[in-house]
C-alpha cells in the first residue's frame, strides 16, 4: 500500500499512513460537558459503545491517569477492550493506551454543539495495517454514530 493518507465515502474517517494514525471525526448536538460524560461516565458509555448497538455487559471506568478501563460486548464477551488513561483534562481531552496504540478523544466547543475527533495512533505501519485489517476503523466509525445517536437522547 502507498504510504499515503486516504479518505473514506464517510468524510468523518481519514486513515493517515504518515503518521500511522486512524483519525476519525463527528458532531454531536450536546454541550461539551455533555459530549465528556458521554465518554467517562459508564451509565453512558455503556448505551453507545458496542458497534452492534448492543449495550456492554462490563464497563469499567477508572478515570484519572494511571486508571483503568475496561469495556465488554455481548458479541465479544471473551475479548475485552482494556486500556490505561494517560491524559485527562475534563471536558476537552481524554488520552489512553490500548492495544498497543494511543488513543485521543478530543473535544471542541463549536456553536451547535461538539466537535468530537478520536485518533488512534499505532505503533508502526505495520501495526495500523493490522488495525485496517481487522476493521478496527470501521468498527469506531460505527460505535462513534451510535454515539451521535445517543447524544442526542442525553
Amino acid at each position: 500500500m502507498p504510504n499515503s493518507s486516504f479518505l473514506t465515502s464517510d468524510a468523518g474517517l481519514v486513515v493517515d499512513r504518515a503518521s500511522n494514525t486512524i483519525r476519525l471525526t463527528r458532531n454531536l448536538a450536546v454541550p461539551l460537558q455533555t459530549a465528556f460524560a458521554a465518554w467517562t461516565r459508564p451509565e453512558h458509555v455503556t448505551c453507545w459503545w458496542d458497534p452492534t448497538g448492543a449495550p456492554l455487559t462490563t464497563c469499567e471506568i477508572d478515570l484519572r491517569p494511571g486508571g483503568a478501563f475496561k469495556f465488554v460486548t455481548q458479541s465479544h464477551s471473551d475479548m475485552p477492550f482494556e486500556g490505561v488513561y494517560r491524559e485527562i483534562s475534563p471536558p476537552s481531552l481524554l488520552v489512553f493506551s490500548a492495544l498497543g496504540a494511543t488513543g485521543r478523544v478530543i473535544l471542541q466547543e463549536e456553536p451547535q454543539g461538539t466537535h468530537l475527533t478520536v485518533e488512534i495512533e499505532c505503533a508502526s505501519r505495520e501495526h495500523l495495517e493490522q488495525f485496517v485489517r481487522m476493521g478496527v476503523a470501521d468498527g469506531t466509525a460505527q460505535t462513534l454514530d451510535n454515539l451521535v445517536g445517543y447524544a442526542s437522547s442525553i
